[in-house]
């Protein structure tokens, strides 16, 4: 497996493997990879006949005083896992690479962004399409692959991929958590001890919402209210936003009627934390 650091080194390789009639997977990623990244790229390395990992941490995804410089980084360890994961190669750019110094030129939406992470991250997903999009024009995948963890995002992708005539197959994968619930995710390793238990009630609290579904409740006043209640309950817990949205409008629906996301950011200490479920009627 190869780590690959330049556009100029990765076209040739992708160029070949398209000469060669080889489908291609992407799995876009920041690194400090974990077993949630791996379920990723393995479903790719099924589906596709090589599969690139991108590791890069996206400046422009991240806000004023956001942890950009805290956000973990490991190269070494990550490499080790995409090429037990069976990947072909890491695309692992530098800023510079994938931003000119006078780059003016960003891809943005409006409407599935307002809401939810986009409420309190303004500018996030203005640098998640932006990146993303420059992503697909390096490697010109068949497929992507991400996570249902950030649905938020997969959502996003999806639409700008349909509204931006991207000819990708945006494959969103399964929430892979630790065996106590806990959704896996590079920014659990800034919780300490006390934090990491804390945490907890994310899960306990989206839990609670989908038994109250399955239990035949449809009224999404009375079901996030629960949910909050549960997270309030958590001393170290402070809510970002607890919502039940349309799966695809992202828009608040008060009664589930439909396919809905429930989803939530809190914060466990200084720590920012997402989870979500998705019902189906």
């Amino acid at each position: 497996m190869q780590i690959i650091k330049t556009i100029h080194e990765l076209h040739p390789i992708v160029k070949a493997w398209r000469k060669e009639g080889l489908s291609v997977g992407l799995v876009p990623t920041m690194g400090y990879l974990h077993d949630g990244h791996k379920s990723l790229i393995e479903r790719a390395v099924k589906e596709n006949d090589r599969v690139v990992v991108s590791d890069f941490v996206n400046p422009t995804q991240f806000g004023v005083n956001e942890d950009l410089a805290s956000y973990p980084r490991d190269i070494a360890r990550d490499a080790a896992l995409c090429e037990k994961a069976g990947a072909a190669l890491i695309f692992h750019p530098q800023p510079e690479e994938m931003y000119a110094p006078d780059n003016c030129t960003f891809v943005d939406m409006n409407r599935l962004t307002k809401g939810l992470c986009g409420k309190t991250r303004p500018t996030h997903f203005s640098g998640v399409c932006t990146v993303v999009s420059k992503l697909f024009h390096i490697v010109t995948p068949d497929r992507a692959y991400f996570g249902e963890k950030d649905a938020q995002q997969l959502a996003v992708i999806r639409r700008m991929v349909r509204d931006m005539n991207f000819d990708i197959a945006i494959v969103g994968c399964p929430i892979v958590r630790e065996p106590d619930g806990l959704a896996m995710s590079s920014r659990n390793t800034y919780l300490s001890e006390e934090e990491r238990g804390a945490a907890l009630v994310l899960h306990r609290a989206l839990s609670l919402g989908e038994e109250m579904m399955r239990a035949g409740e449809r009224d999404t006043g009375k079901i996030r209210q629960a949910m909050v209640d549960m997270v309030e309950r958590e001393p170290l817990a402070k809510i970002d936003y607890v919502e039940i949205v349309d799966s695809d409008t992202l828009e608040k629906v008060e009664w589930a009627a439909s396919s809905v996301l429930a989803a939530m950011a809190v914060y466990i200490g200084k720590t920012r934390l997402i989870d979500n479920f998705t019902f189906e009627n």
